[in-house]
């Protein structure tokens, strides 16, 4: 079982897996004789950082103490790290200091915006992919989320071990490593929080998939994507998957997934007209407690 409190051993895994991505001739070197080992060599990386070797090996095998943010954006420019990823090493090095995990939060303007996003699908969302609360038209869209038990109603859960959801995605091969890799970058930050510890650890023991996702070592940012699902009720649409802020401090989000092209616009109207007898909203039962206190 992953150790979530070493985090010196965790970083050398981060950096073993992006160094095996990195050929040679991506880090401008010209490569000579058979390699037993994909991406760069470490001191290959060692040169081009400008740091010495054994100082870069400890630092693969979570040796080395006190690592200076100058030296981590050496490596990050030399194994090519996106915005995300140098983040991520930044977090897992402790130069970036971690996140309390708040509790599940509900605002009557979180409500509101749930209401003013209908027909199209929306949701309140923590950083762990916990569904907060979501309007009809989400709770519909695959199966009814409310039928869930309230630990299941998790989109990374789901989408990995529930078959209505995972049968959802048109592009499940492109879906899949990014929740995995969006789970990682987040958890980073919070990798002393039980609530996460548990979540991964469930996934991790529920699903092999997720697991060998997970072993990858990849990370996400939370760009737009444009996304294709097939709904049971409204057919096969294709969407803007948008995550947007809601309370950064709370670690809240407003995910809404806004039709693509006309014929997803009609399919999803059509759709949540023949849900207009359901409530508007509805919540986990915990967060409705904060909203009423």
């Amino acid at each position: 079982m992953e150790n979530f409190r070493d985090r010196r051993q965790e970083l050398g895994a981060f950096l073993r897996a992006r160094r095996e991505k990195v050929s040679p001739a991506d880090a401008g070197l010209v490569a000579t004789g058979r390699r037993r080992t994909p991406g760069l060599r470490r001191e290959e990386v060692a040169q081009l950082a400008g740091v010495g070797v054994t100082w870069y090996t400890w630092l693969e095998q979570g040796r080395a103490k006190g690592v200076s943010e100058q030296v981590l954006d050496a490596v990050a420019r030399v194994l090519r790290m996106s915005e995300a990823e140098r983040h991520h090493m930044l977090v897992l090095a402790e130069r970036t200091p971690a996140k309390p995990a708040p509790p599940m939060a509900l605002r009557p303007e979180h409500v509101f915006l749930l209401e003013q996003m209908l027909p199209w699908p929306a949701a309140v969302q923590t950083e762990a992919y916990e569904i907060v609360a979501s309007n009809r038209a989400y709770r519909f869209l695959f199966a009814d989320l409310d039928a869930y038990p309230p630990d299941d109603r998790n989109c990374a859960w789901l989408m990995f071990t529930d078959p209505v959801w995972r049968g959802s995605l048109v592009e499940e091969e492109l879906v899949l490593p990014e929740i995995a890799a969006r789970l990682r970058a987040r958890q980073a930050e919070h990798h002393e929080e039980p609530r996460w510890r548990a979540l991964v650890e469930r996934l991790r023991e529920g699903s092999e998939e997720f697991r060998g996702y997970w072993d990858r070592h990849e990370v996400a940012d939370d760009q737009p994507r444009l996304r294709r699902y097939r709904s049971p009720r409204a057919g096969l649409i294709t969407v803007h998957f948008q995550s947007l802020w809601l309370d950064p401090a709370l670690g809240s989000r407003l995910i809404v997934l806004v039709p693509a092209d006309a014929e997803s616009r009609e399919r999803l109207q059509r759709s949540a007209a023949l849900l207009e007898a359901a409530p508007a909203w509805t919540a986990r039962e915990d967060a409705i407690d904060a909203l009423a206190g």
